[in-house]
């Protein structure tokens, strides 16, 4: 039986969060006749948050200042964690701006120590100066709490601070779930009066038009340190970023279009990572290559002529990571991903593994691939990370100045 830290070495928090979700149920049925419900968050801190009554805050406009201190309250971070190592990336940007950040960390799962946490976070997280803690009673004066992730609202609801709430959202976290208590407790976070600062343009107006709450946006970047176009020579892989234990991935139709690709193109390497696969029948052959470090992923990508991404939600970072390497992703078409971002060199493709199928067919089968590829390469050579880091602090700052 693997250890809580070494599932989450190998597989990251998500992981660690299902197998621990799935054996408090099971030990729940086994040893008790009553079930017991086990959520992300304290039921505790769910009945406090009665956000339907009256807010137990106010959104207050802050003195101007030169520095501002902040607190992040997020979930234990992992390997591989790229919804974390997105985080640490904007908390470093504030603290480059000349602001402090603390970090406090909420979970009713995750048990690990500080120092536990602290290893993970050394070889593949941005830098920052940030205190690390659990979150245990309130939190340390400041002028702003960000809530990170649907579960983490509940606590930044509830702390008598008197400070800006800031809600910094990557994805429609309700769509995680099916229709039911986890969906709701999620949705419901979008009504409790924080500022929302959201990755790409669909999620701000999303949750502007459907909570009307207040919102802004930062674009995504790539990291021109980790992936770089290097390989300018025929390329005859495919990669699937393949997380079955992810809904939003769509593995069963990415699976299905590259059973059709293998078909016509056998020729060609299908790599699948992001999760060990070994226990799925795959109907065709494919390599394993399971969750990989960072150092790890260009090199991969500029293998590849093309990558199939499926975000069934916001967008994933992988897009415009694997033009960055001359990779040209195939990616579902929908609103919740043109929003975020309409560069030219991503193939939007209908949710229909056939369309899938040919739309990679007709990336491989290119006369002009390898020009195309570095032209795709240049086509994100703009897109910064410290560009929307510097928008995100901007944001802030005027927000805490509003009120």
């Amino acid at each position: 039986m693997l250890s809580a830290a070494r599932i989450i070495e190998k597989e990251g928090f998500l992981s660690l969060s299902i197998r621990s979700l799935q054996k408090l149920q099971k030990k729940s049925s086994s040893e008790n006749p009553k079930k017991k419900f086990v959520l992300l968050v304290d039921n505790a801190d769910v009945i406090k948050a009665d956000w339907s009554s009256r807010p137990r805050f106010e959104q207050i406009k802050t003195r101007e200042k030169e520095s501002y201190t902040f607190n992040w309250v997020m979930s234990p971070p992992g390997k591989g964690s790229g919804g974390h190592q997105n985080l640490f990336r904007f908390i470093s940007h504030l603290e480059k701006a000349g602001h402090k950040c603390r970090i406090y960390l909420y979970s009713t799962i995750d048990k690990r120590t500080v120092a536990e946490i602290k290893n993970v976070l050394k070889d593949s997280y941005p830098k920052t100066s940030a205190s690390i803690e659990w979150l245990d009673g309130d939190m340390k004066e400041a002028d702003g709490i960000f809530a990170t992730g649907w579960e983490t609202a509940y606590p930044v609801f509830n702390s008598n601070l008197k400070c800006r709430r800031f809600y910094f959202v990557q994805d429609f976290e309700p769509m995680f779930y099916p229709m039911g208590s986890e969906y709701i407790l999620a949705e419901n976070t979008y009504r409790f009066g924080f500022f929302g600062i959201t990755a790409g343009g669909w999620l701000a107006k999303k949750l502007s038009a459907e909570y009307g709450m207040k919102t802004d946006f930062f674009n995504f970047g790539s990291d021109p340190k980790t992936y770089k176009f290097t390989n300018d020579k025929p390329r005859k892989e495919i990669f699937f970023y393949a997380r079955p234990v992810t809904a939003r991935r769509g593995f069963e139709l990415g699976i299905m279009a590259l059973e059709i690709f293998h078909k016509k193109h056998p020729e060609y390497i299908i790599n699948l990572a992001g999760w060990d696969v070994s226990d799925y029948d795959i109907p065709f052959p494919y390599k394993n290559l399971r969750t990989l470090s960072l150092d790890q992923l260009s090199p991969l990508y500029n293998r590849c002529a093309a990558g199939l991404v499926m975000s069934l939600t916001n967008m994933s970072l992988l897009p415009l990571e694997l033009l960055s390497c001359g990779t040209i992703p195939v990616v579902n078409d929908g609103e919740n991903n043109r929003l975020v971002s309409d560069n030219k060199f991503i193939s939007y493709v209908p949710n229909n593994p056939v369309a899938m199928a040919e739309k990679l067919s007709e990336v491989v089968s290119r006369k002009d691939a390898i020009e195309y590829s570095k032209k795709a390469a240049e086509s994100v050579e703009s897109y910064s990370w410290d560009s929307s880091g510097k928008k995100f602090v901007s944001v802030v700052k005027k927000e805490l100045k509003n009120g």
